[in-house]
């Protein structure tokens, strides 16, 4: 049954409804709809660019919670945001720097940033870094060793840890499928929490990547604390979640604009 032509706004509601009811294709809930399939794709577009659900091959997936989503799934949503915070943790690394950086879509997007400067030492457990950087032979690339981990494509394992028990990197900037005040950066295995919180230990400095999204977000069960000082490097596409993080002991917060710009205090 078709439902009555609706506003933009609310057909995309019903339309995320659609999707997590599971229905998935862009035909049928264009006859759904009575609308075009162009209309659909334009409307899911855009519920995926929020985050609500992933784009997939003629349709989309529901987003919900504890449902681990692939890298690429992960990187189409808000693309803008986590390449302005990307571009903004680039600009604190100071050449001939040792950085470590976390698996991750913005880390890896950071490491895109970084591919063009000569100096650099870039240690790292994330496929998305390696791939960034494969065609830069001006920066030394130093790969945490362990096993793939699908679907977030990072290295794991003891050795992992026990090799940054070696390395003192300047700066760490670490990724999150989630961030709260109270409990620190989620993770989806128990394995990936400690190793965060090893990471978040292993620097001089270290920083928290995240775009708004993340923000008082817990799609899982495990957790790395953030008991050291840190810098929450995250677009203010949502000050209002800013503020639970300003009475966080030893938490900075540094939000950026999407263009990339460092917003004013």
């Amino acid at each position: 049954m078709t439902v009555p032509r609706q506003t933009t706004t609310q057909r995309r509601t019903m339309l995320l409804a659609a999707v997590r009811g599971g229905d998935s294709s862009i035909q049928a809930l264009a006859e759904q709809f009575g609308v075009s399939s162009s209309t659909i794709r334009r409307d899911l577009t855009e519920l995926a660019r929020e985050g609500h659900v992933v784009r997939t091959y003629g349709g989309a997936l529901d987003t919900g919670p504890s449902v681990e989503r692939t890298l690429r799934e992960k990187d189409a949503s808000h693309a803008e945001e986590k390449n302005a915070v990307a571009r903004a943790a680039a600009g604190l690394v100071r050449d001939g720097e040792v950085v470590l950086l976390d698996a991750g879509t913005t880390t890896g997007r950071l490491a895109h940033h970084l591919a063009g400067r000569s100096g650099l030492t870039v240690v790292t457990n994330g496929l998305t870094v390696l791939l960034a950087l494969a065609d830069s032979p001006d920066i030394d690339v130093v790969v945490l060793g362990g096993r793939l981990r699908h679907p977030n494509e990072a290295i794991l394992g003891p050795t992992v840890e026990q090799q940054l028990r070696h390395i003192t990197p300047d700066r760490v900037f670490l990724g999150a499928d989630g961030l709260t005040a109270r409990r620190g950066l989620c993770a989806p295995t128990l394995e990936q929490a400690q190793l965060k919180h090893a990471m978040l230990h292993a620097g001089r400095e270290s920083y928290v990547l995240v775009d708004h999204s993340k923000l008082d977000s817990s799609p899982f069960s495990y957790w790395a604390p953030m008991d050291r000082e840190h810098t929450v490097i995250v677009d203010d596409g949502d000050p209002a979640a800013l503020e639970p993080f300003e009475s966080v002991p030893g938490c900075a917060l540094l939000p950026v604009r999407a263009s990339g710009a460092v917003s004013e205090p």
